[in-house]
């Protein structure tokens, strides 16, 4: 599933496409995804402007004059291609030949910007709904959502106090969105082993007794955000499905550490180590048991 860096990646992307423009023509050439597209889905799109386009989490929301905003969620495989319509005049440098009709080409916009926004979703996990914006906070699918890593706010204190207490292992813990928003499998990894700290270790041992950071605590903070910043630079990664919307593929996933990299030998300097990979949750899970403890 894409993470914050994809999501992110993806949400500059569609920005110069999107932001500012108004829809003018909305295809839905199925009545739902993960769930049912909204009621009139293409009419209440149809003629309002979007006038922002952020990121929660993993989700894509689209501000728009109406009064709406229109949350997407690209699920497990789903991408946005952007395509120009006649002379090349996409906004953001997204001009590609216009493609075949797709099997899984489910959404398409068409924006007076000239854009063609097409959402391709082969395993129909994605979402896409309308939310009165002054309700969004209080969606159920919003109003858990933990802290935003990349906020100045999300620091060594916030982070030991979602811990404190837990019984679960620190993987289990950062994977959690009420915890941290917008990390998966992939960064979880990563993070822990520039952190140095095992995947394997109790959530609860970054907090004091009193709820407080400690050293592990900062290191993983800097840890969550250098390797987010960094993903976002090299446009994510592109494992599987992920594409970028301009059709090109991230690559982040040739600057991994840990994940995926298992019986290789630890890149972390001085480490003799070799990667392991053990299942946690369900999930693979990629370290160096002998740097991270």
């Amino acid at each position: 599933m894409p993470e914050l860096p994809e999501v992110e990646t993806v949400r500059r992307g569609l920005t110069p496409a999107m932001v500012g423009a108004r829809f003018v023509t909305v295809e839905a050439h199925r009545p739902d995804l993960r769930r049912p597209l909204p009621n009139d889905f293409a009419g209440r799109l149809e003629g309002a402007t979007v006038t922002a386009l952020a990121r929660r989490a993993k989700y894509l929301l689209a501000e728009l004059s109406s009064g709406d905003v229109l949350m997407m969620h690209l699920g497990m495989s789903g991408s946005f291609r952007v395509s120009g319509e006649g002379e090349a005049q996409t906004p953001g440098g997204f001009h590609h030949p216009r493609s075949e009709a797709r099997a899984h080409d489910h959404v398409v916009f068409h924006m007076s910007s000239g854009a063609r926004i097409v959402f391709n979703d082969p395993r129909r996990f994605g979402l896409m709904l309308l939310v009165p914006a002054d309700q969004l906070a209080e969606h159920p699918l919003m109003r858990e959502v933990g802290p935003e890593p990349l906020d100045h706010a999300f620091d060594a204190a916030v982070l030991a106090r979602a811990c404190a207490g837990k019984a679960t292992s620190l993987k289990a813990a950062l994977s959690d969105q009420k915890v941290v928003a917008g990390l998966g499998n992939i960064y979880v990894c990563e993070a822990l082993h520039r952190a140095r700290l095992s995947p394997k270790r109790g959530a609860a041992s970054i907090a004091s007794k009193a709820g407080g950071p400690n050293e592990r605590a900062v290191a993983l903070v800097d840890a969550i955000k250098a390797v987010l910043q960094d993903a976002i630079a090299a446009g994510g990664s592109s494992l599987r499905n992920y594409a970028r919307t301009d059709g090109e593929l991230g690559n982040f996933q040739h600057r991994f550490r840990v994940y995926d990299r298992e019986g290789e030998p630890c890149v972390t300097p001085g480490c003799t180590g070799v990667v392991k990979r053990i299942v946690q949750g369900g999930r693979s899970t990629f370290f160096c048991p002998k740097c991270q403890r």
